[in-house]
Formats: structure tokens, C-alpha cells, sequence
């Protein structure tokens, strides 16, 4: 007889065969294997229509979870959007402290240039001043705490601005306090025809 030659206790090679349709790591769909067994045609068309409602099942999370990601970041945009609001609305106290210096001619020097600073700044930001002698009364911005009536008018017109109004972002943070004057009852008459 014949010896038979043993080898060292040597562990079976393994081989790891990765069957998956859509890779782990990018999350792309992979191209056919070349070595994959045939499908029988009738296991295939058992499994079409399991196939294609897990098929749906995944479109419909994918879209769900595009959705959610779509308005999570909606979502943040208007929380820093309303932060920086309320930021800019505690600062109109001090824009209105340095308009009253600029009026008494007290912002000089380095201050003028802080103040500038400062406006410029909030420019940019978005903050919107509005509020000038002889615009429409509008009651959406405007808050009237004086009223006269005068006759060089022809509709309700702000005569005087006490404090302007500020948007920012397109939101009303504070009306502009005005004087308001209406036209006087002649000269509506006479507007009429009557």
C-alpha cells in the first residue's frame, strides 16, 4: 500500500462570495455577475410580483425620507431666519438712540464711523428701514398716533415720522410711528364733484 502524506492541521480555505444587488458602500446597483447560476423562468415570475411591491415599498420610503430631509432643512432655515429677528429687533432701540444723536449732530468722529458700521451691517443682513414724510397711510405699516386734516392733500398721507418702521426678511419687525392727515372736507368735496 501506498502512504498517504498528512498534512500539518491546515485550515480549510474559505471563500466569501458577495451576492448583493446594490452595494454596501456606494449604494449603487451592480452590474450583473458573469458566474451568477440561472434563474429558472418560473422562480422569476413567482418572485416578480414580491419584487416589485418591495421594489415600491423602497420608492415610497426614499421619497418619505427625501421629504423629511427637504423640510428638516426648512425647518433650520426659518430657525435662524426668527433668531436673527429677534436679534435685529432688540438692536432698534439702539438704531433709534443713534438717529436721535445724529439729528442733535452728537455722532462724530470714531462714533460715526461705529454707527455706520452698524448700519451698514445691518443693510446687508436685510433689515429695511421705511417711513418717510409724505407717503401713503398705510394702517398694514403705519402706526398713526397723530391726526390733523390739511387741504394740499388728496388721500390719508404721513405728514410727519416720529419713529421709522423696519422690515427684515420680508417680516414687519416694528410700523413706522407717523402723523397722518386727511384731506380736509372741501377739498374731498371738491375730489368727489359734489
Amino acid at each position: 500500500m501506498a502512504e498517504q502524506q498528512v498534512l500539518p492541521d491546515e485550515e480549510p480555505r474559505v471563500v466569501v462570495r458577495d451576492k448583493r444587488r446594490i452595494d454596501p458602500d456606494s449604494g449603487e446597483v451592480r452590474a450583473e455577475q458573469v458566474d451568477a447560476p440561472a434563474v429558472d423562468d418560473t422562480a422569476a415570475e413567482a418572485a416578480d410580483p414580491v419584487s416589485s411591491e418591495l421594489l415600491a415599498d423602497l420608492q415610497r420610503l426614499k421619497a418619505e425620507f427625501d421629504n423629511y430631509r427637504k423640510r428638516v432643512e426648512r425647518d433650520r432655515l426659518a430657525v435662524v431666519e426668527q433668531a436673527a429677528a429677534r436679534v435685529v429687533a432688540e438692536l432698534l432701540p439702539v438704531l433709534d438712540d443713534i438717529d436721535r444723536a445724529r439729528a442733535h449732530g452728537e455722532v462724530e468722529g470714531g462714533l460715526r464711523t461705529v454707527a455706520d458700521s452698524l448700519d451698514l451691517v445691518l443693510t446687508r443682513l436685510g433689515l429695511e428701514r421705511f417711513g418717510s414724510t409724505g407717503d401713503e397711510f398705510d394702517p398694514a405699516q403705519h402706526e398713526a398716533v397723530m391726526h390733523t386734516h390739511a387741504a394740499d392733500v388728496t388721500t390719508s398721507t404721513c405728514v410727519d415720522v416720529l419713529r421709522p418702521g423696519y422690515t427684515f426678511a420680508g417680516r414687519l419687525l416694528r410700523p413706522a410711528m407717523v402723523a397722518v392727515a386727511d384731506p380736509d372736507d372741501a377739498s374731498a368735496a371738491a375730489q368727489h364733484g359734489e
